[in-house]
């Protein structure tokens, strides 16, 4: 699944989902497709060799991630929150950069986003995974900004568990908004063939629900939801009347990485039909400003 490089696995058995709502098993694959992938089996083939840049772009870094060819000529915010928060954060660098579309299996490490750094001389570039990127900014004295402290790490896991959660659950496991989002963004430019649109939805919605199992035994829609609230209020407080998070001068990691949450659930064009996460981030106003100005500052005011 595009999401955190949670890649959906085409062999294993599909999870059964419990809610408390319903006790009815959820993404079981219509049995024509599936007499039709135990027939043929989806094979995992080895990754693509690295995209290759034009005489015209050899003098910018490339940072390939989940976009559209439009959003790339603008340059405009990914509609995937991981290739989003480094996006923007390369922005708060003032790295010279460009981005291309692409997808997890063209990555060399099977996950977006990377970059592809430029370089003056003959030879290939090495490409830099987001696992390296921030390391690779600083040794590149794009940011001098000191090392996370604790509190940064606390506070990081609101994105990573609480608030993550409930985007999993609002975007793939709620088919309103798996149907107007994920269902156009991930899926419709893969393929124009319908039983491979089945396929891949099949695949997103079980990584979805195979991720939220990892963490408990049944998956709870208002335990989710309410979590996610109080992940945004902490964060809320955390940033108070100050204009960037921990009192910083200028945006950083952090920033980028909470703008990669709230501007994806603020932006119209996604256009949410089920907006309860949405209503929730809506009730902390500072965050609310916190992307707006981002957005005006470093996106020039675009959506996705």
């Amino acid at each position: 699944m595009p999401e955190n490089n949670v890649t959906p696995d085409s062999n294993a058995s599909l999870p059964t989902l419990q809610t408390k709502n319903s006790s009815r098993q959820w993404f079981v694959a219509p049995k024509p497709i599936k007499q039709l992938f135990d027939k043929f089996p989806l094979q995992t083939l080895p990754s693509n060799e690295l995209p290759q840049r034009t005489a015209r772009k050899r003098t910018q870094h490339t940072l390939y991630m989940f976009t559209t060819e439009d959003g790339a000529l603008r340059n405009a915010p990914s509609f995937n929150p991981s290739c989003l928060k480094w996006q923007t954060y390369l922005k708060f660098t003032s790295l010279d950069f460009r981005t291309a579309p692409s997808t997890n299996h063209a990555s060399p490490t099977g996950s977006l986003p990377f970059l592809l750094p430029f370089t003056p001389s003959a030879s290939s570039p090495l490409p830099i995974p987001s696992t390296k990127l921030e390391k690779w900014t600083r040794d590149n004295k794009l940011d001098e900004s000191g090392p996370p402290s604790l509190k940064y790490e606390a506070y990081k896991s609101l994105l990573d568990h609480r608030i993550r959660n409930a985007w999993l659950y609002t975007l793939y496991l709620t088919p309103s908004n798996f149907s107007s989002i994920a269902r156009p963004l991930y899926i419709l430019p893969c393929s124009s063939n319908t039983l491979v649109h089945a396929a891949i939805a099949h695949q997103l919605k079980q990584a979805a629900e195979a991720e939220l199992l990892k963490q408990s035994t049944v998956i709870d829609m208002e335990a989710l939801y309410k979590e996610s609230e109080k992940a945004f209020f902490a964060l809320s407080s955390l940033l108070g009347d100050d204009v960037y998070f921990f009192h910083a001068d200028k945006p950083g990691l952090f920033d980028a990485s909470v703008f990669a949450y709230t501007h994806l659930l603020l932006d119209e064009a996604l256009a949410w039909q089920e907006t309860r996460l949405v209503n929730i981030l809506k009730k902390q106003g500072n965050l609310v400003r916190h992307q707006q100005r981002i957005l005006q500052t470093y996106f020039d005011g675009m959506g996705v």
